[in-house]
């Protein structure tokens, strides 16, 4: 077991009462990372692991990520995703982070000054809102978040309610589907779980991209039929 992955098991904590089991799959919520995981966020690892400049280009190329979008981070944790968002849309954009421990988003501010990055807002979200505007996310994006959600239909709901008309849900997650990828089976998803639960609450499957090392990349739409 590798240094990260200890510390990443050492640092999860259950911020629920309980599991919650998810009606439609029966799978089971997995625990919430605590502040003593944010180092993990941003270990030297996580580039080669995940990735995250490659999975924005995917993302880009299959949707277009546009200069002056108005986008969504959620579960943006420490920001490791948010500044590479607010770099790409610009000054004129916007990037709404949205967590649900403050601590994390005091990280979050602290790492976005040092990058001199001012196109964001820190949202304290809740565990049934991501308290964001209704219809005007571009994007919203969930890496290794969603299946952390402990009431995840009431989330979906309102991430649905806050897109734009042309806008796009994109959910990261790491393979179930393959038995190699070294992180708890918890914390992975297979693209039927995914799907299985998602379309129901008022979306559309649009795309699955496989170029990255170890997650998926989910891109749905608002399902208006």
């Amino acid at each position: 077991m590798s240094r990260a992955l200890l510390a990443c098991l050492l640092a999860i904590q259950t911020l629920a009462c309980c599991q919650e089991v998810h009606p439609v799959t029966g799978r089971q919520t997995a625990p919430v990372m605590g502040m003593g995981g944010a180092p993990w966020l941003v270990r030297p690892e996580r580039e080669a692991e995940e990735a995250p400049d490659a999975a924005l280009d995917a993302i880009h190329a299959a949707i277009v990520i546009a200069k002056g979008a108005t986008v969504a981070d959620i579960g943006a944790g420490v920001g490791y995703f948010t500044w590479r968002l607010a770099a790409r849309i610009g000054p004129q954009g916007k990037v709404y982070a949205v967590d649900i421990q403050p601590g994390m988003l005091d990280q979050l501010r602290k790492n976005m000054a040092a990058r001199k990055l001012s196109n964001y807002e820190a949202v304290l979200g809740a565990e049934d809102d991501p308290r964001l505007p209704a219809g005007r996310i571009d994007l919203a994006l969930l890496v290794d978040v969603y299946h952390e959600f402990s009431q995840p239909q009431k989330m979906l709901r309102k991430i649905r309610a806050s897109l734009a008309p042309a806008g796009r849900m994109v959910l990261l997650e790491y393979r179930k589907e393959d038995p190699q990828v070294p992180i708890l089976p918890a914390h992975k998803m297979s693209v039927a779980e995914v799907k299985a639960e998602i379309e129901p609450e008022g979306f559309k499957l649009e795309k699955t991209l496989e170029n990255l090392p170890r997650q998926h990349i989910l891109i749905f739409r608002k399902n208006t039929m």
